[in-house]
This record gives C-alpha cells, sequence and structure tokens, in this order.
C-alpha cells in the first residue's frame, strides 16, 4: 500500500489560505465493528492486518492512527439551498491520507463523524448511527450501479451518545473517494484571494485538479477551459445517471459536488419508489429546490458558480470582460447538450434499444407519464417491461395508455432488428431489479438501534451489490413500501 499527501504537500504551507488545516479525531469511548467492505479494502491495497482486526478498527474509529496517517481538515465553502456560505469546510471529517493502488489509481481515506474540527463552526463534529448506515448502504449500491460515487470502506460505532434533536449512538464512516475536491472548494480559494490570499493560488488548486484528475488538460495552452469542459462533462454524466435511476440526492448544494464527478454525502438521499418528477426527500428542503426534476437545472447552476472562481484563469488574451463572460457562459451551457445526450443513451438502454433518437425522446416521455398517472413503481415497472417481452406478461394491460404506448416502442425495437433475447438481456443489464429502498434503510438502522442486531443490514448490504440480479431467497428487499411502510422525509445527521 502506497502513501502519499500531494494535496496537503502542495498546499499545507499556505497556512493563511486554510485549504488543509491539522486537526485529530476524538477519542471514541467503545469502538464496535458495524461493517467492513472486504472487497474495496482488497481493491486499495490494504493489508489484511487493517481489515476487520483490532489494529483495523482503531483506525477506523480514529483511537490509534499508524504513522502514515496525517488527519486534516479541508477547507471550503459553499452555496447551500442558494445561500453563499464563504468558509465551511470538513466540520466533522478527517482526510488521513491517500491511497495510491498497484495500477497508479489515487484514492483519499477520510474519517467522517471523528469529531470536532477547526471547521466546526460550534457543531459536535460527530455523526450519528443511522446517517452512517444510511450512506455505507446507499454508497456502496450507487458503486454496484454502476453510478461514478464515493465508496465506504468502513463503519464503527463509537460508543459515545450524539445530540441532536434527541440523543442517539455515534458512528463513524471510512469514506474513500478519488478525491474531497469540490466546487465549494474552488469557490472557498476564490473567497481566500478576495480577502487578501496571493492570486497565485487559483491557478495552483486548478493546477492540482487538472493533475489529480483531468492529464488530458494539459494538452491545451492555456488548459484551463479544457478543464472546465471535462468537469461539465463528468457531471452531465453522473447527473444523467441519477435520473435514469430515480435517484433524488437531496442536498445539492456547491460544496456537495466534486469536481471529479463523484456522488457525495449522502444524506437527505432516496431513490423514488412511484414515479413523481416533484419528488423530495430531503426534510429540510421545503421549497424543493433539489426535487428529482430540478436536479439538471442546479448542476448547471453550480456549475455557472465554478466558472465564477475560475474566471480570471478562463480569459483568453485579448478578451474583454464582457467577451469572457459571454464565451464562458456559452461554454457552461454545454452543460444541457451533454446532459441530455447520456440521459438519452441511458433511457433507450433501459428500454432495450441501443442507440436513442428523437422517437426514443417520445416513446421514453410517454412511458414516464404513463408511470406518473398512475403512481407506478419507477424501478420495477422499467424491469418488468423486460418480463412482457420474455413471458407475455400482461401486468400492465389494464392501463388506458398502455396499447398505443406498446406499440409505439414495438415499432422502434424492430428497426434495430435485434432478437428478443438480445432486447431482454440489454434491458435487465439497465434496470436494476434492486436499489436501496427508503423503508429498508429505514428498517435496518431501526434494528440495529433497538436491539444492536445487523441482520436487515447484511441482508441489504447483499443484494445491494448484485443490483441487477432478482434476490430470489430475499426478494422482499426488491418490493415497494406499503402504504404504512413509506419513509418520505430524510435527515443529514449534522
Amino acid at each position: 500500500m502506497q502513501i502519499e499527501h500531494s494535496y496537503a504537500d502542495t498546499f499545507a504551507a499556505n497556512t493563511e489560505a486554510e485549504l488543509v488545516v491539522p486537526s485529530q479525531p476524538a477519542k471514541a469511548r467503545d469502538p464496535q465493528w458495524l461493517a467492513f467492505n472486504a472487497d474495496l479494502a482488497t481493491q486499495l491495497g490494504i493489508p489484511e492486518s487493517l481489515h476487520a482486526t483490532q489494529a483495523g478498527l482503531d483506525l477506523y474509529s480514529g483511537a490509534k492512527l499508524p504513522d502514515w496517517a496525517q488527519p486534516v481538515a479541508l477547507g471550503y465553502a459553499g452555496h447551500q439551498f442558494a445561500n453563499f456560505v464563504p468558509r465551511l469546510g470538513d466540520g466533522r471529517a478527517l482526510l488521513l491520507a491517500e491511497l495510491v493502488t498497484a495500477d497508479q489509481q489515487r484514492f483519499d481515506m477520510q474519517l467522517k463523524g471523528s469529531g470536532t474540527t477547526p471547521f466546526s463552526r460550534g457543531g459536535d463534529g460527530k455523526a450519528p448511527l443511522g446517517p452512517v448506515m444510511r450512506e455505507f448502504l446507499v454508497s456502496e449500491a450507487m458503486y454496484a450501479l454502476g453510478v461514478p460515487t464515493t465508496r465506504a470502506l468502513a463503519a464503527v460505532a463509537t460508543g459515545d451518545w450524539v445530540q441532536r434533536d434527541e440523543a442517539q449512538p455515534g458512528a463513524i464512516i471510512t469514506r474513500i473517494a478519488k478525491s474531497h475536491l469540490r466546487i465549494g472548494t474552488a469557490q472557498f480559494v476564490a473567497q481566500q484571494i478576495a480577502q487578501g490570499a496571493d492570486e497565485s493560488l487559483r491557478q495552483a488548486f486548478a493546477d492540482y485538479v487538472i493533475q489529480r484528475h483531468y492529464a488530458l488538460s494539459n494538452d491545451r495552452n492555456p488548459p484551463y477551459r479544457a478543464l472546465l469542459r471535462q468537469i461539465i462533462d463528468q457531471q452531465a454524466h453522473t447527473v444523467a445517471h441519477w435520473m435514469s435511476l430515480g435517484f433524488v440526492h437531496g442536498v445539492m448544494n456547491t460544496d456537495n459536488m466534486t469536481l471529479s464527478g463523484e456522488t457525495i454525502d449522502y444524506g437527505p438521499c432516496a431513490f423514488m419508489e412511484n414515479y413523481d418528477p416533484n419528488a423530495v426527500f430531503s426534510a429540510i428542503d421545503r421549497a424543493g429546490r433539489y426535487a428529482y426534476k430540478n436536479q439538471p437545472g442546479i448542476a448547471l447552476w453550480n456549475l455557472a458558480r465554478l466558472a465564477e472562481a475560475w474566471l480570471p484563469l478562463l480569459a483568453k488574451t485579448g478578451e474583454s470582460q464582457e467577451q469572457l463572460i459571454e464565451s464562458v457562459t456559452e461554454l457552461v451551457h454545454e452543460f444541457p447538450i451533454r446532459y441530455e445526450a447520456y440521459y438519452d443513451q441511458k433511457m433507450a438502454l433501459k428500454l432495450g434499444l441501443r442507440t436513442p433518437s428523437k422517437d426514443t425522446q417520445a416513446v421514453v416521455r410517454d412511458w414516464l407519464g404513463i408511470l406518473n398517472t398512475n403512481q407506478l413503481d419507477f424501478t420495477l415497472s422499467f424491469r418488468r417491461l423486460a418480463d412482457v417481452l420474455e413471458i407475455q406478461d400482461s401486468r400492465f394491460n389494464h392501463l388506458n395508455e398502455w396499447n398505443d404506448w406498446y406499440q409505439s416502442w414495438q415499432q422502434l425495437l424492430s428497426r434495430q432488428q435485434d432478437s428478443a433475447t438480445s432486447v431482454v438481456t440489454r434491458m435487465r443489464q439497465h434496470n436494476p431489479a434492486v436499489i436501496p429502498r427508503n423503508h429498508w434503510v429505514e428498517a435496518a438502522i431501526q434494528e440495529t438501534l433497538r436491539s444492536g442486531e445487523l441482520k436487515i443490514f447484511n441482508e441489504l448490504a447483499q443484494v445491494l451489490r448484485t443490483p441487477y440480479d432478482f434476490p430470489s431467497k430475499l426478494s422482499r428487499y426488491a418490493e415497494p413500501a406499503a402504504p404504512e411502510q413509506r419513509v418520505t422525509r430524510t435527515f443529514c445527521g449534522t
């Protein structure tokens, strides 16, 4: 296991900028294992002595760090529900190290919920057990679904109590990410420069992002428009994937949008059951800013904030300020074009079609209209379309709009001249049978809170590892919630 600290080594000397601030985790009173991701540990090259061992528990609880761990809290700013907060930062998280794998991929290892840092702003820096379990389950489910995402390496109960609305058991999650650099980090750099930091910090940070994530940007001179364009493309791909799965992030603040394009911060997130474009799950999103249907538009808005933070780097020689703003605005508005292309492709595959077309867009739109009008389950309805082809399943025949829509769909399928078997296989590869449904995630949390048992958690984690396979022995996890089981509000746990 190769350990490095490239971000801290690059920026720690500039103490006034506060991009990295040394800090130490709090001592957990009685750490106990909740979960350990052995497959991920193996991928990262973590030695078995730091797997589900006492030494591993010491590390992932922050109780006893090895010499190679150099814990730092990262500074960043952010627009939270469109309101700019100039100094946020890791208020309950510590970056321990960067792990470089045998194939030279670099990943951050971070403790989340490990106690106060210089950015805690009066908070306790800790995490309740429920949000830690939710992040472990949902982030690993997103990975299995193929979505760019941070991952969960370990979850431990701390033995401490965390005071929120009521006292709750505390826990820590070890998060793995390509990096924890956010749009809000770029905003923080710009804010520090506005307050007196040297202008060179902006370029140094952007150069580090290129080196860390977008080496191809170095092919351009200057490379910063190419960098922004690649970030736009990554965000378009990620958000299109969310939308194709019915995933609602819940809190798309600029500090929760990574520059790598990975999904981060699984607080008030959820997967839709009945298809509803207006679906909102965050308990604090009363106006629906981050509703399902708004996610592409919010991503565009966030990318505009990134462009503002980097505007001095994006100028071309001889370009006036007015021309600069116009050309960068045009660049940012490549996002909707790229998003639509990714979304159309993913939705076409869900319907068994190899490539999208204008006709495909209409068929997708009409199918979503049928789901919305009839309050049908988003995930299972797409999945069951394959059954219609394979076994002539008639479950949709009672719907008024079904026959006309079915004929339109069949016409599209006939054009590509694929066998029914090929189409069914394609659909089952792009339509999951299992998602982390809110009521099962909540059931897992409540079981552990009540009894300390992890039966539901472990079973749910098991089926979510292979979401495109129907779990015949654990089929209950594929079923939607009954009305009395529905969980319509989620919380971030801060």
